[in-house]
Formats: C-alpha cells, sequence, structure tokens
C-alpha cells in the first residue's frame, strides 16, 4: 500500500448521489484486499464541506481518494473539481470523476479542471465493481501519492 493513515485505511470520499451506485461501490471497496473506509456524500455542496472540515463534518478525515459523479444536486462535479483542484489545500488529493456521461465535452471539461482520472460507469454490476476495484488498486497499491 502506498498511502493510508497509521492503520492502513485508505480513506475515500464518494460524491454520488445515486443510492444504487454508493451500493455497487461500497460492494467493490468491502470485498478488496486494501482497507478502504467509503465516506459518501450526496451533493457537491456537502462534498466542499468534508473536503474543508465544516459544520458536520467538521471531524472528516482528508481523503486519500475521491469518486467524483458528476451529475450533482445543489453543485455539479466540475464546480466541485474545480474547487477542489483551486484550493491548495486540496489540490494534491486524486480526483477521479466516475460518471455515466461518455460526452467528450465533460470528458474535456474535467481533465482542464485537473482530474487524476475520467472513468465511464458501466451500467452492468460486474462491470461496475470490476472498474471501482482498479481504480482502487491503480491509485492505493500502484501510484505513489504525496504524504497528508
Amino acid at each position: 500500500m502506498r498511502r493510508g493513515d497509521d492503520r492502513g485505511v485508505v480513506q475515500v470520499l464518494l460524491v454520488e448521489d445515486d443510492p444504487g451506485d454508493v451500493l455497487m461501490t461500497r460492494e467493490a471497496l468491502d470485498d478488496h484486499h486494501v482497507p478502504n473506509q467509503l465516506h459518501v456524500v450526496p451533493d457537491g455542496v456537502a462534498a466542499i464541506d468534508f473536503l474543508r472540515k465544516q459544520g458536520a463534518y467538521a471531524g472528516a478525515p482528508t481523503p486519500d481518494l475521491v469518486l467524483l459523479d458528476l451529475n450533482l444536486p445543489r453543485m455539479h462535479g466540475h464546480e466541485v473539481l474545480g474547487a477542489i483542484k483551486g484550493d491548495p489545500a486540496l489540490a494534491r488529493i486524486p480526483v477521479v470523476v466516475l460518471t455515466t456521461s461518455d460526452a467528450e465535452d465533460d470528458i474535456v471539461a474535467s481533465y482542464s479542471l485537473h482530474a487524476n482520472a475520467y472513468v465511464t460507469k458501466p451500467v452492468d454490476f460486474d462491470q461496475f465493481v470490476e472498474v471501482v476495484r482498479k481504480i482502487d488498486d491503480f491509485f492505493v497499491s500502484v501510484v505513489r501519492l504525496p504524504a497528508r
């Protein structure tokens, strides 16, 4: 493992408003070989509050990885991504855009805002789980990240 807290647990923040996608992501990470603690927020405003440890999220951990949907209530995923990458305290946290959109405009906009990866969610359950596990493997087991 390349990153995590003292207990070897990798903190993952999932920004997702679809309960079905939350459940599939949780299942993908629960049985994986790297211990994860998955935190879920349902919209972009809550994501920013979590990352900046504001309000109800004052005690939130700094995530090692953010999985970000684009089509979110209250604040679009691109706005969230721009806020993360525009904040020096948050900019180094890897952000993977995980969305149903395969629109070229969304892909270009995400990389222009310095997304670390853009992944289109598979519709099939098994493929979805496999994709989430590959993301986790890459960012947790393969990539070397800066210390917190």
